[in-house]
């Protein structure tokens, strides 16, 4: 089950020390803005020692203070309504360069991304979209996009790519409802987590088939029931979160992916080259 901090939080505050208490008052009434405090910021703005601040994450059961600080933010990515992060972002980043500070965080997410994802998932995964009879890619809201361009990507290499469209639960449904164990559904989700993407990856794992969750993390609700989980970092960049670390996974994938399907690829590409010439789909007087 997963930890309700804020719920432990509370319910320790009358063991808390007189610092500690000070510590958790302030992290209950703005755990949005304690979640990006170094120890020693949060321990000034309540008026202990920064050593106290990391006695009490390790109180609380974590290894130290950054883990502390990463379960707190896992709290602000899931709980804060859209304009309430309007207020963290612009703490964040200040009114300095925002261009450099975006860009720079993005580069951070892709190299923290590559770092921690299961390789052998990775694999795996790739080598069940290759033996599908059909591929299922589906994904709600800002992760609409993302799928979208998985299932362009797999479209140029595959006949039998179904993008769900997910403008309502019973479509969705409708679309999924031939799915079996030889398929596969690759599901996309980051918070807010969409309950639509939630059903459908349950859906899809009571029919049989082999489900990969592109997601956050493992604590995300659409990987337990996923057969193969690929964590990409999506922290916010905004109100919404910044979605460049599981781009570079899609890429990835279709990079893997066609490389296991090199030969008929050529022909499948000439192909396509030889319609859009005839149709004239591309400009081709520049360059």
């Amino acid at each position: 089950m997963k930890r309700n901090l804020l719920a432990d939080i509370e319910a320790g505050m009358p063991s808390f020390s007189k610092g500690q208490k000070l510590i958790s008052t302030y992290i209950l009434e703005n755990y949005d803005k304690a979640a990006y405090m170094t120890a020693s910021k949060l321990g000034s703005i309540v008026h202990v020692s920064e050593s106290t601040v990391v006695r009490f994450a390790i109180e609380l059961g974590f290894a130290g203070y950054p883990e502390f600080q990463h379960a707190l933010q896992e709290i602000v990515r899931t709980k804060l309504t859209t304009f309430q992060r309007i207020e963290v972002t612009n703490n964040l980043i200040g009114d300095g360069d925002v261009l450099s500070k975006v860009l720079l965080s993005d580069a951070d997410k892709i190299k923290h991304t590559l770092d921690d994802i299961d390789r052998e998932a990775f694999e795996e995964a790739v080598n069940r979209i290759v033996a599908a009879k059909n591929i299922y890619i589906l994904g709600v809201r800002a992760s609409s996009s993302l799928a979208g361009f998985l299932a362009h990507g797999l479209r140029m290499i595959f006949d039998n790519v179904k993008f769900v469209q997910t403008t309502s639960g019973s479509e969705m449904f409708e679309q999924i409802m031939s799915i079996r164990s030889e398929d596969v559904m690759i599901a996309i989700s980051f918070p807010r987590y969409s309950k639509r993407i939630i059903h459908a990856v349950n859906f899809a794992h009571n029919a049989g088939a082999d489900v990969i969750a592109i997601t956050d993390s493992l604590a995300s609700p659409i990987a337990p029931q996923a057969n193969q989980v690929l964590t990409a970092k999506s922290d916010m960049a905004s109100f919404v979160d910044s979605l460049v670390a599981p781009l570079s996974i899609i890429n990835a994938i279709i990079v893997a992916v066609s490389r296991k399907k090199q030969d008929e690829l050529k022909i499948r590409l000439r192909q396509l080259e030889e319609i859009w010439d005839e149709y004239d789909v591309y400009d081709k007087t520049q360059g």
